[in-house]
């Protein structure tokens, strides 16, 4: 007989936009921000960031969709999607990228899409230093 298959269900975390972090942010699961965080996200799953939100620090995802404000380098695993409202001011490192027109960004762009492992590796290392 099969063993049944049961999908992991990720949490999803979200900060509302009255709400200001000053430290950094861990997650396993997903995360939506609207509000303010000064620290490092670092998120396992997928960040996205309301045309409201605004980070002072760095974002280290799986995948992420920006359409507010951050101040501080960005790295994503897979695709960073920069909506019409995003702006960015630091360097962007990805492996797929998608940018409306509209987006600002000021930084180097590294884009990585066959450097994955490269790219974990960083992550665990990240996650590592920050314990």
């Amino acid at each position: 007989m099969a063993k049944p298959v049961f999908n992991e269900v990720k949490a999803l975390n979200s900060i509302a936009h009255d709400t200001k972090i000053i430290g950094n942010i861990e997650s396993d699961g997903d995360i939506r921000l609207d509000g303010v965080l000064d620290g490092i996200l670092i998120c396992k799953g997928r960040v996205v960031l309301g045309p409201e939100a605004r980070i002072k620090g760095e974002i280290h995802s799986n995948t992420a969709e920006i359409s507010g404000i951050v101040e501080g380098e960005i790295t994503v695993t897979d695709l960073l999607s920069l909506k019409s409202t995003a702006i960015i001011s630091g360097d962007l490192i990805m492996g797929r990228f998608s940018v409306e027109p509209g987006a600002r960004f000021s930084g180097i762009c590294k884009m990585n899409a066959g450097d994955k492992a490269h790219l974990d590796l960083e992550f665990a290392g990240l996650k590592k230093e920050i314990s």
